[in-house]
């Protein structure tokens, strides 16, 4: 377990269960992206790579799913506003090994994409419409360009003008 203060005063607390999880690269990368993110009153969040028991047993629990699934977001605290200021982030990297061989692409670079989307959830985006989904996974793709990972979802298959309409 480690924990790394970045900017805008919030600490993110790294745990790996699974003993194995690009932990390193992770952090550099949370680093990079967190100034990115929506404005939000963040001091706090915990990340959490799981593998697929422990991922399906927590899904069980609070969703009522018992399959695996590539990240859990819990909100932990809120100021008095009712804004998010903890959290915690729990990443499969069981999924993220299956979805990276089936894509082609780095497992670290699907964890990144569940860490980002995690965090984009503390933030108050949602993906429950397709509006909504469309418009949280085109962020996460800019964001990841932005850092020089470039687009792991996919997203990006509209113009880039169009991006910009969407995440306003």
């Amino acid at each position: 377990m480690s924990t790394t203060r970045l900017k805008q005063s919030i600490a993110i607390e790294f745990t790996d269960l699974t003993r194995g999880a690009p932990v390193r690269f992770l952090r550099t990368n949370a680093k990079k992206f967190l100034p990115l993110l929506p404005t939000n009153r963040l001091t706090h969040v915990s990340v959490v790579v799981v593998g697929a028991k422990r991922m399906s047993d927590l899904h069980a629990r609070f969703s009522n799913d018992p399959s695996a699934t590539d990240v859990l977001t819990f909100e932990l605290g809120h100021d008095t506003n009712g804004r998010v200021t903890s959290g915690e982030v729990i990443v499969c990297a069981t999924v993220a090994k299956k979805s990276a061989r089936k894509l082609k692409r780095p497992v670290e670079h699907e964890l990144l994409l569940y860490v980002l989307h995690g965090m984009l959830h503390l933030c108050g985006m949602d993906d429950l419409d397709p509006l909504a989904y469309r418009r949280m996974h085109v962020a996460e793709d800019l964001i990841l360009k932005k850092i020089g990972i470039g687009n792991v979802f996919a997203a990006d298959t509209m113009p880039a003008r169009l991006h910009d309409r969407l995440l306003k």
